[in-house]
């Protein structure tokens, strides 16, 4: 059963959101952009997971499992669950009003069904109750008392092993009542749409709120290089500049009370050059030798597999370390997981090895270091002393960036891979084949799970991808600091006073 422009409860949300993205969705389905990336993907197949799981939490239901696209058939199982006395079925589906509905898990109660719209997060969201009111509005045009809407969510205070309390459920039904009274209007707008030709839709907070439009590049123009959008946390700022017809930072005049660093920004791209200012030196002074530079790289499950773990804690699973040896040169210790299962014991003991010695260690960004060796040292009683000494030494370089450098080049933004062409040109990611994050969280993830699909070759080439891309990390560190303290030593120069008076 064909449904070429009826709604759904994904197509709904996306009306909601921009009547041109839902034309989009719903006249050209296969577009590219519709093609999940791999990230997205992963986020998916988490969310499938958890709504698989959830159902264990309401039990001796009725699934409807048939393909994605016979919905003709799930409506008539559905029905039959019904007529059989069902107490719960998932996946309970339903065509009213011109909209199609797939209801996660739906209660038999007294007085009528209870909706239960499960979510792969950990609280309660603004956004989840247009998805829970649609279900509502469909049910109800397809005969159905609905007697409360639910949203289940994970529950961040559950510790593995002991999973009873995985899921927290919120009563939304006041909420989800409340707009009931706009949805059919909305609903005739968004058929009505759909029958004619793509909407002209402006540009707007839209596109990204409370999702990132897959259709967005073919509505936004190309910027020009240095667009007033990518000043340093000055978002709104930037709107109001753009309205009063600024488009570049080249346009922005001086005294518009900008923050620091947007207004060094500002001052670096129209001299076309990098700016240092401050006593850099003395913010270089709590790194002292010899260093160590120390990066995680970690793995994420919605619902936890290890002891003591919660609903998406970051558990360290592979890390990278340079330390300089006292004679001169460095040392570099690594270390990624060659087989499946929890592995907090050992990177704790061989980064408590690597980063001995070290007076200070140097993490970027180092709040995550510091999460992830709290997170360690919790898990790993026995190295907890010495993991925290290591939290006692950490030095991180990223304020020290923001607050006394700006190199056009950094196009805004403070982070490793931003500042490191500008500040160490001849280094970067390019060459690799796993070059930033969530790809390594990803295949890491692959790893430590046991992934049936990797073959053992696949396997080795992972981990040795792995390796080279969490070794860049900390290499990226040397070098930048390495930057930093030759800007350091140029700057005390420029600055010394003329004495030959």
């Amino acid at each position: 059963m064909s449904r070429p422009h009826g709604l759904s409860k994904s197509r709904y949300i996306a009306g909601l959101q921009c009547h041109k993205q839902l034309w989009w969705r719903v006249h050209e389905p296969t577009s590219p952009e519709l093609v999940p990336d791999a990230s997205l993907q992963h986020v998916f197949d988490a969310g499938a997971h958890v709504g698989e799981v959830a159902r264990g939490y309401v039990p001796g239901g009725v699934l409807i499992d048939l393909p994605h696209g016979d919905y003709k058939g799930k409506v008539a199982e559905t029905q039959r669950a019904m007529k059989a006395g069902a107490s719960a079925i998932y996946e309970a589906s339903f065509i009213a009003d011109q909209v199609f509905v797939a209801v996660d898990i739906l209660v038999r109660e007294r007085h009528g069904w209870r909706v239960i719209e499960v979510k792969s997060t950990t609280s309660l969201k603004d956004q989840h109750l247009p998805d829970a009111a649609i279900q509502v509005h469909a049910l109800r045009k397809a005969g159905l008392r609905v007697a409360g809407v639910e949203v289940m969510v994970l529950n961040r205070a559950c510790t593995y092993p002991d999973l009873s309390n995985l899921f927290t459920r919120h009563d939304v039904t006041t909420e989800v009542e409340a707009m009931q009274g706009g949805i059919p209007a909305e609903v005739r707008s968004q058929l009505s749409m759909l029958a004619g030709p793509l909407p002209d839709v402006p540009i707007g907070p839209h596109c990204s709120e409370p999702y990132d439009c897959p259709f967005a590049a073919r509505c936004w123009p190309v910027l020009p290089p240095h667009h007033v959008s990518t000043l340093y946390r000055a978002k709104r700022r930037a709107q109001e500049f753009e309205a009063q017809g600024y488009v570049t930072i080249h346009d922005l005049p001086d005294g518009l009370g900008l923050n620091a660093q947007a207004e060094r920004q500002r001052r670096a791209v129209q001299a076309g050059r990098m700016i240092v200012e401050g006593d850099l030196g003395k913010a270089l002074e709590p790194f002292q030798s010899p260093l160590a530079f120390l990066d995680f790289e970690t793995v994420q499950f919605a619902i936890p597999i290890w002891d003591g773990c919660h609903p998406f804690d970051q558990i360290p699973a592979q890390f990278s370390c340079h330390r300089e040896r006292s004679g001169g040169g460095r040392d570099h210790s690594e270390w990624v997981p060659d087989t499946p299962g929890d592995p907090r014991v050992e990177i704790a003991s061989r980064v408590v090895e690597a980063c001995a010695g070290a007076r200070t260690v140097v993490a970027y960004n180092a709040g995550f270091e510091k999460g992830c060796l709290e997170a360690l040292a919790n898990a790993c009683p026995g190295h907890a002393v010495a993991l925290r000494d290591i939290i006692a030494r950490l030095a991180d370089p990223l304020p020290v960036v923001r607050e006394h450098v700006y190199h056009p080049d950094f196009e805004g933004s403070f982070s490793l891979k931003s500042i490191l062409p500008a500040l160490v040109p001849d280094l970067g990611y390019d060459d690799l084949a796993i070059a930033e994050g969530d790809s390594a969280s990803r295949e890491l993830t692959r790893l430590v799970v046991g992934d049936a699909t990797l073959l053992p070759a696949e396997r080795a080439l992972k981990r040795e991808q792995l390796l080279r891309y969490c070794e860049r990390d900390t290499l990226a560190m040397v070098r930048v600091l390495s930057t930093l303290r030759e800007l350091a030593v140029i700057e005390r120069e420029e600055v010394l006073p003329d004495l030959s008076h």
